[in-house]
C-alpha cells in the first residue's frame, strides 16, 4: 500500500500523525505487510509535509506493528543530478539498515536514467536494503528498450522491478505483454503500479497477479496522483489470501469514514472525463491536475488538452 506516499500528491504530503497510526493498524489488521509512507527527499524551498521526507525519526515517532515492512519511495533524479554525486548523496539520505526502519527502497525513474539508478541500487543493497526499481511511463517504450533494461537489471542484485502505468493508458493486453517481457528477460520479483485514469487500474492489477507479477501497489479510495489508483479495499478482495477474511475491513472502513472521506470531499481525486482523455491519448496526468487546480473552464480544459 503505497497511499501514503502516492495520496500526497493531493495534501502535500501533509497526512496527521492520529490518521497515519490509525491507518498503519488497520492495514496490519487486514494483513498487507509492506507499507511505502512516503517519498525520502532532500529539503525544499517550498512546504512539504513529512510524508514528503519520511526520516527515520518521523518513522519512529509512530509504533509500527512489528510484521509490517515499511518502505519509502525517491525520485532517483534527485541523486544522479545531486552536486555531490551518486555515492555521497545516496549516503545523506540513507544511513545502514541495521540502524533505520525502512525495509524497502524504491527507486523511480525513467528509462534514460536507468543504468545510473542501478548504481543507486547497488549502493543501497550494500546497506542492507531491500531495493526495488520502478520504470515510469513503461506504455511509450518500444518492445527492445523494455527488454535491454531487463537484461541490464539482470546483472544487478536487484530485488524487485517494476513497471508503473503513469499514463493510466494501458489495458490488459497491455499488461499480458510487458509482463511476457519482464518474465523472459528478467529472473526477479516484478511489481506493478496502475494508474486510473480509464478506470482500469484494478483490473489491470488483477491481470498483471495472474500473469505472474508478485508485488502490486495500492492506495485506500484510490488516492493518487491525477485519477489515483487501485484500491485497496476492493483489491484485496481479488487476492485469495485476503478475501476469505473481508470481515477484516472493517478497521479499514472506519479509517475511510473518519479521514478519507473528508480528504476525498476536498481533493476529489479519481477518474473523470479529463483523465480519461489523458489516458487515451497519453498524456501525463499531472496536466490535468494542475489545471483542475486552476479551476479552469470546460472549454479551457478541452483546450488544453488539444494542445498537449
Amino acid at each position: 500500500d503505497c497511499t501514503l506516499r502516492d495520496g500526497g500528491y493531493y495534501n502535500n504530503w501533509d497526512f496527521s500523525s492520529h490518521l497515519v497510526q490509525e491507518y498503519l493498524n488497520s492495514l496490519n489488521s487486514l494483513g498487507i505487510s509492506l507499507i511505502e509512507m512516503g517519498f525520502r527527499s532532500f529539503q525544499s524551498k517550498d512546504f512539504k509535509g513529512p510524508n514528503w521526507y519520511t526520516t527515520d525519526n518521523y518513522i519512529k515517532s509512530f509504533k509500527i506493528p512489528k510484521k509490517i515492512k515499511i518502505g519509502v519511495m525517491v525520485n532517483a533524479f534527485e541523486l544522479i543530478s545531486h552536486p555531490l554525486g551518486i555515492k555521497k548523496s545516496t549516503e545523506i539520505l540513507f544511513t545502514n539498515k541495521k540502524n533505520s526502519r525502512v525495509d524497502f527502497v524504491r527507486l523511480a525513474c525513467h528509462f534514460n536514467e536507468f543504468s545510473k539508478t542501478l548504481e543507486i541500487a547497488n549502493i543501497l543493497k550494500k546497506k542492507g536494503y531491500i531495493v526495488a526499481v520502478n520504470l515510469m511511463q513503461i506504455s511509450e517504450r518500444t518492445e527492445k528498450e523494455i527488454k535491454e533494461a531487463c537484461k541490464l537489471a539482470k546483472k544487478t542484485k536487484l530485488d524487485i522491478l517494476y513497471f508503473a502505468d503513469s499514463l493510466g493508458s494501458m489495458d490488459d493486453k497491455d499488461i499480458k505483454k510487458i509482463v511476457k517481457i519482464f518474465k523472459k528477460e528478467w529472473a526477479g520479483n516484478i511489481g506493478i503500479h496502475a494508474h486510473n485514469n480509464l478506470g482500469l487500474a484494478l483490473s489491470n492489477s488483477v491481470t498483471a497477479l495472474k500473469e505472474g507479477v508478485n508485488w502490486v501497489d495500492s492506495t485506500v479510495m484510490g488516492m493518487g496522483r491525477g485519477a489515483g489508483n487501485a484500491q485497496t479495499e476492493y483489491i484485496i478482495l481479488e487476492i485469495e489470501k485476503f478475501k476469505k477474511k473481508f470481515q477484516n475491513n472493517l478497521s479499514l472502513m472506519k479509517v475511510i469514514k473518519k479521514y478519507f472521506y473528508p480528504l476525498y470531499n476536498k481533493y476529489k481525486w479519481g477518474i473523470n472525463f479529463y483523465y480519461y482523455l489523458a489516458g487515451k491519448f497519453s498524456i501525463h496526468p499531472t496536466y490535468i491536475q494542475e489545471m483542475i487546480n486552476i479551476e479552469l473552464t470546460e472549454s479551457e480544459m478541452i483546450d488544453g488538452i488539444n494542445q498537449l
